[in-house]
């Protein structure tokens, strides 16, 4: 594709070379770049791509894009291939890597109905759902989610909760080549803040809550909010910006948006209501828009994320009723409050449950479903993470449970054993009496299962469909399912 095209809307000050040259790969690490590529130099927190301009130049690079031209001009002095190589100067490189991505592949989010949502819990549930259900319905769908990518039922992992604007647009290409016509996308705050998502045309943007996370990154709650906002005010007039207006923050979203609102809610007037009627940890009757349908999730938190796949299904054209008939077949996401029966009817379930707010909501659930059965919490929290929501999880835990096992999750470079004394500041005297602290997770859990009397509930909070523990720069293999499972076979052979 011809340069001038690529960089079409990035926000360019200056420019100097040929810019009707042929460009035939786009990056932002200088290792990738090779003869014919387009170099995005950006600034991130490990490094800083204007440092490995003259790296990409010799590697063949026939053009930079930068936002710093003193940097940029350094690493051209007295390079030799400097003459043939065009300078584009912009405002800002992460917004112009994001837009010359989109045009780099065509635009690939005009070509389907790309649906984003954004909030603290339920994204990846509510992304895998809609997916589910629109090709339950027939159509060929993609996914972007923490989970996997998909494109149809092509499957390839995932690295960050949003991709960074290279992978997203060549995964929607893809897409569009295979002939999807939706894509659901979570959608991270810290993605909007570094522009992954510019350039891309959402037809409908959803909001799920806010609480507390993630202020290892964005400093206060109100940045927070600011980045998740983002996303609705740089919606399009024919988009739908769909909000649960029983988070106190729900209507914040709509201020400022262009698209057209839709409001869902469990507990008061909108566009879109449920009311939760029973439930087991077989699943719940719900009552939708006045009508009921059975699910087999669980929990009021899950009866939000159905209800958000309701609204959506119906925003974009799907007859209610059989949206409802598609929620009834629908499966949780992998690692949201999965159950395994073991010896003795005991229950170990489960759930990615990694912040305050969902922690409180999976333990609030097994609490209404089964209030005389034993509970047991087993968790811990991520190092070189927001440190802030430690103690609150150690306070819920023990609100919540009969026993708790605070263990490691992804320690990365912090001592688990610093980790677990921050969740123990949030205890009380009675919370640390009921309280093991045990490092090795998989000791943790064979514990929990040892010490659970007849027909208790395990709860193994915060690691989800994760395969992997990081501990320092370790990342090893670490099922939970896999594990349990090994552990309820030792227990029967006892």
């Amino acid at each position: 594709m011809r340069l001038d095209r690529i960089i079409r809307d990035c926000g360019i000050i200056g420019m100097t070379g040929n810019m009707s040259k042929d460009v035939l790969s786009v990056c932002d690490d200088s290792r990738k770049a090779c003869p014919g590529s387009l170099f995005v130099a950006v600034k991130g927190f490990a490094g800083n791509g204007h440092d490995y301009i003259r790296t990409a130049v010799e590697k063949g690079a026939c053009a930079i894009v930068y936002d710093d031209k003193e940097a940029a001009m350094r690493q051209m002095e007295g390079c030799t291939e400097a003459d043939d190589v065009a300078m584009i100067h912009v405002s800002g490189s992460r917004h112009a890597l994001a837009v010359i991505a989109a045009n780099f592949y065509d635009k690939p989010s005009e070509k389907l109905t790309l649906v984003g949502i954004t909030g603290t819990n339920g994204k990846t549930t509510t992304v895998t759902l809609l997916y589910r259900m629109f090709t339950a319905l027939g159509y060929s769908c993609g996914l972007l989610s923490t989970i996997a990518n998909y494109v149809g039922s092509k499957r390839s992992e995932a690295v960050n909760t949003t991709s960074d604007p290279l992978t997203i647009n060549s995964l929607l290409s893809e897409m569009a080549d295979a002939g999807c016509s939706f894509c659901f996308m979570e959608v991270s705050s810290i993605g909007v803040d570094q522009q992954r998502i510019a350039g891309l045309k959402f037809k409908a943007g959803i909001f799920s809550n806010l609480t507390h996370d993630h202020l290892d990154y964005h400093g206060t709650f109100a940045e927070y909010l600011r980045c998740k906002k983002l996303f609705f005010d740089n919606l399009d007039q024919d988009a739908f910006a769909i909000t649960n207006i029983d988070d106190r923050n729900g209507m914040v979203m709509l201020q400022n948006t262009k698209a057209k609102t839709v409001t869902y809610s469990c507990r008061s007037i909108a566009d879109h209501t449920c009311k939760v009627m029973e439930q087991s940890f077989e699943g719940m009757m719900l009552k939708i828009d006045g009508k009921e349908t059975w699910s087999r999730l669980i929990g009021v938190h899950n009866a939000y994320n159905l209800l958000a796949v309701y609204t959506t299904a119906v925003a974009l054209g799907t007859d209610p009723d059989e949206a409802l008939t598609a929620i009834s077949a629908l499966t949780p996401a992998p690692g949201r409050l999965e159950n395994i029966r073991g010896p003795k009817d005991i229950s170990v379930i489960i759930d990615y449950a990694h912040t305050p707010d969902a922690l409180e909501n999976v333990l609030k659930t097994l609490r209404e479903i089964s209030p005389d059965r034993e509970l047991i919490c087993l968790f811990g929290c991520g190092g070189d993470r927001d440190r802030t929501k430690r103690p609150e999880m150690g306070k819920i835990a023990q609100k919540f449970s009969d026993r708790i096992i605070v263990t490691s999750d992804n320690s990365r470079s912090e001592r688990t054993a610093d980790i677990m004394a921050d969740i123990r500041q949030g205890m009380d005297i009675g919370g640390r009496a009921r309280s093991l602290f045990i490092e090795d997770r998989k000791e943790a859990i064979r514990t929990a299962v040892m010490l659970a009397g007849e027909g208790a509930a395990i709860l193994l909070a915060g690691k989800g469909h994760e395969t992997y523990q990081i501990i320092g720069s370790q990342k090893t293999h670490f099922d939970e399912k896999e594990i349990v499972e090994e552990i309820f076979e030792e227990y029967a052979n006892l």
